[in-house]
């Protein structure tokens, strides 16, 4: 009881960071992942987080040091091209979008991992850590680390409010929403920009390979539940920020568990029994 009390305290500074820290990424990318679930962009996610790797490794070469801000700009952009790319295959070509998705992130997590071996076996000074955007590493996060994602987070979840109305329209009623006017480019253009930057900041919390449950778990969780958008919105959030509590909880009693993966394995669980809840509400339905 006492461990729970000093957690739940926040009174340790690492706690705080972490906690923090874990919060505002799962509920921005909760709100990102709703979004892309209705989009039908989920998968696009997946790709956009292997692409994030390369880029976070090329920032590291071309500047020597893990300065969060060139990370961040050049992950971004990787990961823009990632989105891209995907699209120009799907457009050009005959090949469809769940094998561009398959072709893109193997190219991309490949080239990833390649450049990591070789900044790990050069010996360049600095590159320690680098591995943890694989499965990432939230309990290293610092102070400074918080507030950027305070600040990334927050333009995050300030522009899906902004533009909830327009995302919706174009998710929805796409012809309706060019027949008014809508600048539909721009709003997609926007919408992935979102997206990768959602991603991009939590690589350092979950990494590369598990950020794209961080976004499709919550929102397809709380899709067994409700219909209504908004409640699906709140839902989701909610099991970001439970998860949050629950992983970092975890993390926090026993040191040697990992605070991103049992996050996402809380979250993974409460997606399993809500399918089951729903799966067994639809015989005792069929049998009435």
């Amino acid at each position: 009881m006492s461990t729970l009390q000093d957690f739940l305290s926040c009174s340790d500074p690492n706690v705080r960071n972490v906690l923090l820290g874990t919060i505002l990424l799962s509920t921005s990318s909760a709100m990102i992942g709703v979004l892309a679930l209705l989009k039908r962009k989920t998968l696009i996610s997946d790709a956009i987080a292997h692409a994030v790797l390369p880029g976070s490794c090329l920032a590291f070469l071309l500047t020597g040091n893990k300065n969060s801000i060139w990370l961040i700009i050049s992950a971004f952009i990787t990961g823009w091209l990632a989105s891209i790319a995907i699209d120009q295959i799907t457009t050009h070509s005959k090949i469809k979008l769940d094998a561009a998705i398959a072709i893109v992130a193997s190219i991309a997590f490949g080239l990833g991992s390649f450049l990591l071996s070789m900044l790990q076996h050069n010996g360049q000074a600095g590159q320690g850590g680098l591995k943890s955007f694989l499965l990432g590493s939230a309990a290293t996060l610092l102070q400074e680390d918080v507030v950027a994602l305070l600040w990334l987070s927050g333009i995050i979840i300030v522009v899906l409010i902004l533009f909830f109305k327009e995302f919706m329209l174009i998710a929805f009623d796409r012809l309706f929403a060019q027949s008014i006017g809508l600048p539909i480019k721009k709003i997609n253009f926007l919408f992935t920009s979102l997206m990768v930057l959602a991603i991009v900041i939590g690589i350092r919390a979950v990494g590369v390979v598990l950020m794209s449950a961080m976004l499709i778990t919550p929102s397809t969780t709380a899709r067994f539940w409700t219909g209504k958008i908004a409640y699906i919105m709140l839902f989701a959030m909610l099991i970001a920020v439970f998860a949050s509590l629950v992983g970092t909880f975890i993390s926090y009693t026993i040191p040697s568990m990992p605070t991103g993966p049992w996050i996402v394995v809380i979250m993974s669980l409460i997606a399993y029994s809500s399918f089951l809840v729903a799966w067994c509400g639809r015989i005792f339905k069929k049998k009435g």
